[in-house]
């Protein structure tokens, strides 16, 4: 297969949709998708490429959910459908136990949306309208220092991610915020 479907978002939504059913599980991976990608065109990356490996982070979780399948399960699916190694490990790395290297910006760069994302995400649902525009830094920051709130949230991983990519939590926040305004009706927010 040619390497065009590493960057044809259509092929890589198609493979989500097949995988994931959930509502939810779906809008994770376009606030994922949407975070990623300002960052692509922020560092003038490869836009496509970096939104279609984080489009497809995390398709197998529903159907594999557990740390001995989830992402290897997903791994071997896309292996399978053409894509290459770099692609699949780059998805594995966003993991910790997988031992995969974040050794590339792509990678870094995953890692630091994946859970940001989703608290993002959870912060907007707790708005009293439910809406991402208010949805301020602060209030995240705050969050983050509520441990009942989105408890399944590793706020380890979003420090550790702003500080991979060399930036302040407070920028990261801000910038991944931008970033699903942008795309606020595909994530329901």
């Amino acid at each position: 297969m040619s390497t065009d479907i590493m960057r044809d978002r259509n092929f890589c939504l198609s493979i989500l949709q097949e995988y994931t059913k959930s509502d939810s599980l779906l809008k994770h991976a376009y606030a994922v998708e949407s975070c990623v990608k300002s960052y692509a065109e922020k560092f003038g990356e490869d836009v496509e490429y970096w939104s279609c490996v984080a489009l497809l982070h995390d398709f197998d979780y529903e159907m594999f959910p557990t740390a001995e399948e989830h992402p290897y399960k997903g791994s071997e699916i896309l292996k399978e459908k053409g894509f290459n190694e770099e692609f699949r490990n780059t998805i594995m790395s966003h993991a910790d136990y997988t031992g995969i290297v974040r050794d590339t910006l792509l990678k870094k760069t995953l890692f630091a949306c994946d859970e940001l994302a989703g608290f993002i995400t959870a912060v907007t649902y707790v708005r009293p309208s439910r809406s991402i525009e208010e949805v301020e830094v602060k209030s995240v920051i705050k969050k983050m220092k509520d441990k009942a709130f989105a408890r399944a949230v590793n706020r380890e991983d979003i420090t550790k991610g702003a500080e991979a990519l060399g930036v302040s939590l407070e920028e990261h926040i801000g910038f991944c915020i931008s970033a699903m305004k942008n795309s606020k009706d595909l994530l329901g927010l």
